[in-house]
């Protein structure tokens, strides 16, 4: 998996300009891999208010590519020092119906941390089960708005649905298919 540049356009030549990047980290529970997810704080102004997502935002000027977006995005938002994580690679872009190309950045927590949480973009901070979100019988994809869109069944009160749920569908194909490896949990304890 490559890294992209903060400068990549989507091969969609109708996609929007704006860039973002996620980032996607697995933890470890009890020997079992998680997915970390936030839960975005109730905001007027923002659309996706009280939804599931993963921590991550627009790319700035400072920004020397999108992996250094998504890890400084998630510093800011679940205070994720970014020595903690090991960054393992991209999965596809993915369009939002809000205008932006995000790059979903995947990285493993090689160290815990204390998170603080920046209230007015964070709710919740929280993990699903890997294993959970393999099983293809909680998730499917149902029209909506006239397009297709992933809904996962909800965990612990949460619905994760929509953009966030599409890149977790792409996160799990890849780790399947081979193109994505997580490390060996023994090594991880080291």
């Amino acid at each position: 998996m490559a890294q992209p540049s903060a400068n990549n356009t989507s091969p969609n030549p109708r996609a929007p300009a704006a860039r973002a990047a996620v980032l996607i980290v697995l933890s470890q529970v009890e020997g079992e891999w998680h997915v970390l997810y936030i839960r975005r704080s109730q905001r007027a102004q923002d659309r996706h208010s009280g939804q599931v997502a993963f921590p991550g935002g627009r790319v700035e000027d400072a920004d020397t590519d999108l992996v250094d977006t998504a890890l400084r995005e998630a510093e800011e938002e679940i205070g994720l020092p970014r020595q903690h994580v090991r960054v393992l690679g991209v999965l596809p872009d993915s369009d939002t119906s809000t205008g932006f190309v995000v790059t979903p950045v995947v990285a493993v927590l090689e160290r815990p941390f204390d998170p603080q949480l920046q209230a007015a973009e964070v709710a919740r901070l929280f993990s699903i089960p890997l294993r959970w979100l393999q099983n293809a019988d909680n998730h499917a994809s149902r029209l909506w708005r006239d397009h297709q869109v992933v809904f996962f069944e909800n965990y612990d009160g949460e619905s994760l649905w929509g953009a966030s749920a599409r890149m977790t569908v792409s996160l799990v194909a890849a780790i399947s298919s081979g193109q994505l490896e997580l490390p060996d949990s023994n090594r991880m304890s080291e």
